[in-house]
């Protein structure tokens, strides 16, 4: 058996970005499950009914405009209404400027709990990125439009 080493341009895992952001990823994804398990959402229902609640405010949302919002896949994003349905927090009824779409409604029991829930999620992710905060003044803000240039592309 060969023991030839990975044929990388990198001298370590650790100098890897994508290594990095999936490192990351996976760590912040298992401190919001946690944060939101006391409220009975995975995190896309959170997302997906915190960004409903979000512009919901503006008058009617179609389904379409609440995936592009949250950048989720339409399917998936029509999956999680359901179950949301379901559960009470969301309403789909007739549009009334569009006969082919729906408009997606927060119910008072879902916007109740979107802000509950976001409460947890905000003090979870300022626990989670406070490291960047040692690391010198501006370091959580330039993170954040390091991101905002990513999800950008």
């Amino acid at each position: 058996m060969s023991r030839e080493r990975l044929q990388t341009r990198f001298g370590s895992a650790e100098e890897s970005p994508g290594l990095l952001l999936w490192q990351v990823t996976n760590r912040w994804q298992a401190a919001q499950r946690a944060a939101l398990k006391p409220y009975g959402l995975t995190h896309v229902q959170f997302v997906l009914l915190a960004a409903l609640t979000y512009l919901a405010a503006e008058g009617p949302v179609t389904q379409k405009a609440l995936a592009d919002q949250a950048a989720t896949d339409p399917m998936m994003t029509s999956q999680v209404l359901r179950a949301l349905e379901g559960q009470g927090l969301v309403r789909r009824l007739p549009h009334p400027h569009d006969k082919r779409a729906r408009a997606l409604e927060v119910t008072d029991e879902g916007r109740a709990l979107a802000n509950r829930a976001v409460a947890a999620v905000e003090a979870c992710d300022a626990e989670f990125f406070a490291v960047l905060g040692e690391q010198g003044d501006g370091a959580p803000d330039a993170f954040t439009r390091a991101l905002r240039a990513l999800a950008g592309r």
